[in-house]
This record gives structure tokens, C-alpha cells and sequence, in this order.
């Protein structure tokens, strides 16, 4: 597996081990692009750990900012990193369906 892949994987997996980022990213993929001040005022996070959660979000390519009115940035959903985590997961799935089933017909055998 290219170590492009792995890469982009790493850092959605990491961006995607918070809880806090995951309910950013649940409510942008519900209501749409937002800003920060949006975001604050529909979850229970400050402000100011929102904006930290979001570069974490944006150096994952997850979400892209966006100028929006009066110099406020909303940020947009992204998927595409999200199924490059999913292909390499899928890749690993199929790496150890040979073995598991290999071990169960072993198992079922003894």
C-alpha cells in the first residue's frame, strides 16, 4: 500500500480519535458549512477549542475553510480523506480474511 495512503489514513484516524472533532464533523455533515462561532453555539465547546479542533480538521483535509460574509470563515465538509481511511481499511479487512478463515476451518477442524 502506498505510504500516501497510510499518510492520509494516520491523519484522519487521528483527527477522527477525538470525540470532540467528531461531533464538529456530525454537525457540519448535518446542518452544512459553519463557522466557528456557529459551531460553539450548537455544541458544548468553547470557541477557542473549536478553532484548535478545526486546524486539526483542516491539516486532515477533512474540512476546508472558506471566506464567507464580512471576513468569517465557514468550513466545509470534505469526504474524500475519509474514503482513503476507508480503502485502507478495507485493504487491511482483505489482508486478514485469508488467515482468519484459514484459523477457523483449522479451529472447526480439531
Amino acid at each position: 500500500m502506498p505510504s500516501d495512503i497510510e499518510a492520509i489514513a494516520e491523519q484522519v484516524f487521528v483527527a477522527l480519535a477525538d470525540p470532540s472533532r467528531r461531533s464538529i464533523l456530525a454537525t457540519l455533515a448535518s446542518t452544512g458549512p459553519a463557522t466557528a462561532t456557529d459551531l460553539a453555539e450548537r455544541l458544548p465547546i468553547t470557541r477557542q477549542a473549536i478553532a484548535k479542533h478545526l486546524a486539526v480538521l483542516t491539516d486532515a483535509g477533512l474540512v476546508t475553510p472558506e471566506q464567507g460574509e464580512r471576513r468569517r470563515v465557514r468550513y466545509l465538509l470534505r469526504s474524500a480523506p475519509m474514503q482513503v481511511a476507508q480503502q485502507f481499511l478495507a485493504a487491511l479487512a482483505r489482508d486478514w480474511d485469508g488467515p482468519l478463515a484459514a484459523l477457523k476451518d483449522h479451529l472447526e477442524r480439531s
